[in-house]
């Protein structure tokens, strides 16, 4: 394991599965009894985190081309960090495959978030997601 990643990933934050109707995505989860815990608005699209237990699902409403072909299909795993610039610097002079050339940010929760994405040897994505305190 990277040293930055041990020393600063938490946990799991969320998992990322994108919808085409938001509205039975919502019914759906909270019928397993999941609570809708934030929701936004991203460019176009409507954005929801449902959480049960500790396991929080992002689900956002997706084009096709967006979801890679696959809505409800889990779309990437995302760990909380706290130090998200140490870990982003790390993976770029590591042999991972680093997804965006820089830091994203969302205006997500009260002083939005940051991350960036890597892909495995399986095309499956892993986010390193910092909520800015």
């Amino acid at each position: 394991m990277l040293k930055t990643i041990e020393e600063n990933a938490t946990g799991l934050q969320h998992v990322g599965i994108p919808t085409r109707d938001m509205n039975a995505t919502t019914d759906f989860w909270e019928s397993l009894g999941f609570k809708v815990t934030g929701e936004f608005q991203n460019r176009a699209s409507k954005v929801k985190f449902l959480e049960f237990k500790g396991l929080v699902i992002e689900t956002w409403e997706a084009r096709a081309e967006q979801a890679n072909g696959v809505v409800g299909a889990i779309n990437h795993i995302s760990l909380n960090v706290e130090n998200i610039e140490a870990i982003f610097t790390e993976c770029q002079a590591s042999e991972l495959n680093v997804i965006n050339d820089t830091i994203q940010e969302r205006p997500f929760w009260d002083k939005g978030i940051k991350f960036f994405n890597i892909e495995g040897p399986n095309h499956e994505i892993v986010e390193f997601c910092q909520i800015n305190q």
